[in-house]
């Protein structure tokens, strides 16, 4: 059942930029892992922003290659600590990158894909 709406979905996205820009002030992460979430934030907000949906401003992404995107990230974050070899490391950054990776895939699966995102361009267009 898909539960999330693009709007929601947009506002999770925002929380999620959010999450990722002070989890190295929340969980102590230094080095590596306070790099890769910081660069992770803002290439998630470029996104965020870029994607034609009620929460983004420039439109250019459409949303179903958002959700691809958001898969295939998903899928990353929850193998990272094992693609990249620090799940003995650090086990909070550990579990942070593997929970974070499941939130990812739990928004896949739960968001609408094919709802209607017409972008403010298209429907200031048709009037």
């Amino acid at each position: 059942m898909k539960v999330i709406s693009p709007r929601v979905h947009g506002i999770l996205d925002y929380g999620t930029i959010l999450l990722f820009a002070l989890a190295p002030t929340i969980f102590g992460f230094e080095g590596m892992y306070a790099t890769v979430c910081y660069i992770l934030a803002a290439g998630y907000l470029v996104v965020t922003l870029l994607t034609d949906f009620p929460m983004g401003i420039a439109h250019v992404i459409p949303f179903p290659v958002h959700g691809g995107l958001e898969l295939v990230s998903g899928l990353v974050l929850l193998a990272s600590p094992f693609i990249f070899g620090f799940n003995d490391d650090n086990e909070t950054a550990r579990n942070f990158f593997m929970i974070m990776g499941g939130v990812f895939l739990g928004a896949w699966l739960l968001t609408d894909w094919r709802a209607q995102t017409r972008s403010h361009k298209t429907v200031m267009s048709n009037h």
